[in-house]
């Protein structure tokens, strides 16, 4: 996910209000203890996320890919008073680790964590949501776009991360399965006249989708 230059990329960052205290420690302990620290939000998309999240004013969010909870504290900041924000993650290993955080953000009590395959959970809520966030494994991204779109309110919002992939969505040749995926959700998406899009080369590529 690195093609955006070093140099752009600290640009935009010394330009961009800085993280939490609580935020920038998750930053940190997330690359010291935890696998694979590049799945992390980090501060200048989680900043994004938090804007958007505050200019719709959400009362439910589902994010679909907890990992530490760097999204999901970002995301929640921007609930409606008695909002709450459903996070779902397959690995449990983790779940412990994105509580401490989450309960030190504040939001211990509107943000709820499910533990379990997304496709099994998601067709078992009931609730309508204002703002769901795809981040989890990008094969699936075309399935949990169809399980939560009859889900989502009209108007309401869907943010689809990684859909540049590192730039490999327009490398013509050697594709792994991973990207085919991104390339046909991201086509998908495009063909849909009941949506409205815009992709956003922030950090690794976040699509934002507008439910007509």
């Amino acid at each position: 996910m690195d093609f955006i230059e070093k140099k752009i990329e600290a640009y935009a960052l010394e330009h961009t209000s800085p993280e939490s205290p609580v935020l920038e420690e998750l930053n940190r302990e997330t690359n010291a203890k935890i696998l694979y620290p590049r799945m992390l939000s980090g501060h200048l998309q989680g900043k994004f996320l938090e804007m958007i999240s505050s200019m719709i004013q959400p009362q439910r969010i589902l994010e679909i890919g907890t990992y530490t909870g760097y999204s999901a504290i970002c995301l929640a900041k921007g609930l409606s008073a008695g909002g709450r924000l459903d996070t779902i993650d397959i690995n449990e290993e983790l779940e412990d680790f994105a509580r401490g955080f989450i309960e030190k953000s504040g939001f211990g009590d509107r943000i709820v964590q499910h533990i379990g395959d997304a496709a099994q959970i998601i067709p078992n809520r009931i609730e309508t949501y204002d703002l769901v966030f795809i981040d989890a494994d990008k094969e699936s991204y075309l399935k949990y776009l169809d399980l939560v779109w009859p889900k989502l309110r009209e108007g309401g919002f869907v943010l689809a991360d990684n859909v540049l992939w590192s730039g490999k969505v327009v490398e013509a040749e050697d594709a792994d399965r991973d990207t085919l995926a991104l390339r046909e959700f991201n086509d998908h998406v495009q063909s849909r006249d009941d949506m409205e899009n815009v992709l956003l080369p922030i950090r690794d590529g976040l699509m934002l989708i507008r439910k007509l």
